[in-house]
């Protein structure tokens, strides 16, 4: 097998230091490669929706290429099992769909482990979840989180996010307090929801807590971080139901590459905070 090299070629791409994760964990890789030969040579298709910032975007320099923590992470799994990785891009909701269709070999995309998403695919997951709270500069509303003083309120969402049911439960608990339910406008990326905020159709947006902070950094005098939000759940690449090899490779992979430091590099790469890591664990539907 093609293993050092594999290695060596995935590492590079990452900017890291070799030595940093080679020397260390090169062993557990080789021997990961040997337990799971069928991935050695092979390109498996990463499923993606680009458009966030920090974890996958179109590369600003180069508009073909993908970057973010998610795209390299994705490549240390791909340099320790010895496979490469290729890229499809489509909408968030599509996601899943694409993967149970096949035409992608795993899903990596800033997506939360979720229970009813576990019942489309199996989850592994690495990070865990703060949400942001987009609003106008000085918080007119006082919006605080997702919670009744959401109510009678218009929030921005992207189409099939968490956020959205999460918002939507808001509803009963504003009708409990003889107030109007808070009314959801879905939106295909994060940039259109950024817009409705600035534009006042949206008067919150909840999202990734990274997400929001680059919003605020571009729109600093228009826009805001009301709060960030722990939220019960975890970030998760999403593999076939089917694929028990996968899941358990990739498992494999994940705990090497944290033990070995990468994980954490690659969230300070990204000016992510490196509290963000978890440990791999594997979310199913049962």
């Amino acid at each position: 097998m093609n293993t050092i090299r594999n290695l060596a070629l995935s590492l590079s791409l990452l900017t890291l230091p070799l030595t940093a994760f080679a020397s260390t964990n090169l062993p557990a890789c080789v021997a990961l490669q040997h337990q799971y030969p069928g991935f050695d040579g092979k390109t498996l298709t990463q499923a993606l929706t680009p458009y966030t910032p920090g974890y996958e975007s179109l590369d600003p320099n180069n508009p073909t290429k993908y970057i973010g923590f998610d795209v390299d992470l994705a490549k240390a799994i791909g340099g320790c099992l010895g496979f490469k990785v290729a890229y499809k891009p489509v909408a968030f909701d599509a996601l899943l769909p694409t993967l149970q269709a096949g035409r992608a070999s795993f899903v990596m995309s800033d997506m939360y482990a979720t229970k009813l998403r576990a019942k489309a695919a199996n989850f592994i997951t690495y990070g865990k979840v703060y949400v942001g709270s987009l609003v106008a500069k000085g918080n007119p509303l006082h919006i605080t989180g997702i919670n009744t003083s959401l109510c009678g309120h218009t929030v921005a969402e992207n189409t099939g996010f968490v956020e959205v049911l999460l918002v939507n439960a808001v509803g009963p608990k504003c009708t409990a307090i003889q107030k109007a339910p808070p009314h959801v406008l879905l939106f295909n990326n994060n940039a259109d929801c950024f817009e409705a905020v600035l534009n006042g159709r949206a008067n919150a947006y909840f999202n990734d807590a990274n997400t929001v902070d680059h919003a605020v950094d571009k729109n600093p005098s228009k826009l805001m971080n009301a709060a960030n939000l722990k939220l019960p759940y975890s970030l998760g690449l999403a593999v076939q139901k089917d694929n028990k090899t996968e899941l358990s490779a990739f498992k494999s992979a994940l705990v090497i590459i944290q033990k070995a430091g990468v994980q954490k590099t690659l969230l300070k790469k990204w000016e992510l905070p490196t509290n963000l890591q978890e440990t791999p664990r594997v979310v199913t539907s049962k």
